[in-house]
């Protein structure tokens, strides 16, 4: 482990080992309890490894936490906004202590860095949420990452890292801190400006990147962020993609394109902080801020969580101190009279004809076919999204049904797969509950955590399914919000469509059918958590469809379901 310091960015923390202290690391190891990082550990990791995380030499202990979140600094008085830590599991958290050594590992089992534990405690998620995202809205993904993903202790300690994550995607682009400083001095870049980017690039984002550019007298790196970004965000293999052809619209040796391995927490003002002093330990000496930087959009009230400019004003506040020089930028928009972009503020609205296009407005013309204007995007980047967004009729589609124990879900699932598979065109998959029970969980019981696997499992194969451009027909009963909401999760993020079906008939008549006579059992106490009777069934506050299966036939009901498939364009009936 050693401190460099290259022309660029000041000093620069390196936690990895040695060859051969990794090789006797390793040996060391086989008797340390162990950890297998989750997604977002994995990229902290690398990041504290490779020096990203400066002047972090590992995870945060409690005291630091505690003044990070209060204060936005170590406990020595260095500037750093968010709080890295290790979260794990009640059952790791018993086996060790302060002094101890824990192997931290990928999910395939490989050793990658060795924590010596400082500090065990167990955080305020609520208190955190507040200090760090300014709310503890659930709609701000990063407070539903506290809530919904976190385990509950956290470890802090310093780090040797054996080995950084692999990867084998962009090996090219994958430059670390001091990779990336020792290009800029071979090629002389003394003044640099980074651009920070979750999205594909389209004219606007180039405009706004040679305009800073030119502003900062600098060369320009693209940095986008190939981590954990906002659910729902477009998968980085198709977005470096899209880079790569947007990298041909800069003049030749003036731009460089460059992989960061973050895990975003969408935390607006703290973000754009944090990301300015990363962007310094990777050798630039600018960082664009732009509008609504680190945003997550809206709460669940459909209040924006942040100010447009509320970044800006952050990193202006701690100029001084954060050896790197921000390149405020404001929305681009296209203006017609002069046939190309300008700032939305040097706009005459009176006299001049703005263009623009949402992002909500982008993603439904890429949904739906439609045309998008050159004046908006390169037709390469726009071919290349094309592939990984066909229209809705190509796309797989998840239909999940949920309800009670005989409210006629697998009834109307099985009459729905039956007319999918008439139609022909694409294949269809039906996951019932009690297959799936019989074939994928036949080991789990019915306690909530075994429920809550088999319905994630169930979503994991769905979400294959509608990866490949299937139709998955799921019918568990899915009793819980929180499970329902993962499976969605899963599903969207393999850029398919999610349709929730609450088969919404009543207990009385689930009761009343009872085919396999399992209320009459639970009723009379011979079977115990059963849905509906002694276990409770949260019902879907907003599903896409709901039907009522008292008075209507199998075949009405699928039809319901088929309508709403052409609606939301997932079919065509004519």
């Amino acid at each position: 482990m050693t401190d460099l310091i290259p022309p660029h960015g000041g000093v620069l923390k390196d936690l990895r080992l040695t060859t051969e202290q990794a090789e006797a690391a390793k040996t060391a190891a086989v008797d340390y309890p162990s950890w297998d990082l989750t997604e977002r550990q994995l990229c902290d990791l690398e990041l504290l490894a490779n020096g990203g995380f400066s002047p972090l030499a590992g995870f945060l202990g409690q005291a630091d936490y505690e003044r990070v979140l209060a204060e936005m600094r170590l406990t020595d008085g260095t500037l750093w906004p968010m709080p890295i830590t290790l979260d794990v599991s009640e059952a790791l958290a018993e086996t060790v202590s302060v002094g101890d050594r824990v192997a931290l590992r990928d999910p395939e089992g490989v050793i990658l860095a060795i924590l010596t534990v400082s500090d065990q405690w167990r955080p305020d998620f609520e208190a955190e949420a507040q200090a760090v995202f300014g709310t503890t809205d659930r709609g701000h993904p990063g407070v539903a990452y506290l809530h919904e993903r976190s385990h509950p202790v956290y470890l802090g300690g310093r780090i040797e890292a054996l080995d950084l994550p692999g990867h084998y995607d962009f090996t090219h682009l994958r430059l670390t801190p001091a990779d990336l400083r020792a290009r800029f001095a071979r090629n002389g870049w003394r003044r640099v400006v980074a651009f920070q980017t979750r999205n594909p690039m389209h004219r606007a984002h180039v405009e706004l990147t040679f305009q800073a550019a030119r502003q900062a007298e600098a060369n320009l790196l693209v940095h986008p962020v190939v981590g954990m970004t906002k659910p729902g965000d477009v998968d980085h293999y198709s977005r470096v993609r899209c880079y790569e052809h947007v990298l041909q619209k800069y003049p030749e040796q003036t731009t460089a394109l460059s992989l960061l391995p973050l895990a975003m927490r969408m935390g607006g003002p703290r973000e754009a902080l944090w990301h300015a002093i990363i962007r310094r330990n990777y050798g630039c000496t600018h960082f664009i801020v732009g509008r609504d930087h680190a945003g997550p959009g809206k709460d669940s009230q459909g209040e924006e969580i942040y100010g447009p400019y509320d970044a800006q004003e952050m990193v202006t506040r701690y100029a001084d101190e954060l050896g790197i020089e921000m390149v405020p930028f404001r929305m681009m928009v296209y203006v017609q009279e002069r046939a190309g972009y300008a700032p939305i503020d040097e706009v005459d609205e009176a006299s001049e004809t703005v263009m623009n296009i949402s992002g909500t407005e982008f993603r439904r013309r890429m949904r739906e076919g439609l045309e998008i204007p050159d004046w908006f995007g390169y037709p390469e980047v726009v071919a290349e999204l094309r592939k990984t967004f066909p229209p809705r009729a190509r796309q797989g589609v998840t239909l999940f049904f949920t309800g009670l124990s005989g409210s006629g879900k697998s009834t109307i699932a099985n009459a729905v797969m039956v007319k999918l598979m008439e139609r022909g065109g694409r294949p269809v998959t039906l996951l019932d509950g009690d297959v799936v029970r019989k074939h994928l969980s036949s080991e789990l019981g019915f306690s909530r955590a075994h429920r809550d696997l088999n319905i994630q499992r169930i979503g994991f194969v769905a979400a294959e399914i509608t990866r490949n451009g299937g139709v998955a027909i799921c019918a568990p009963i899915a009793p819980y919000t929180a499970t329902r909401a993962d499976v969605r999760e899963m599903v969207e993020a393999a850029n398919g469509g999610f349709i929730e079906i609450h088969v919404a008939t009543p207990l009385a008549e689930c009761e009343r059918r009872d085919r396999k006579g399992l209320y009459a059992k639970a009723r009379a106490g011979q079977i115990k958590g059963f849905t509906g009777i002694d276990d409770p069934y949260e019902a879907p506050v907003d599903p896409e469809l709901r039907i009522d299966t008292t008075d209507s036939t199998p075949e009405e009901a699928a039809q319901q379901v088929l309508l709403k498939l052409e609606h939301l364009g997932f079919i065509d009936l004519s």
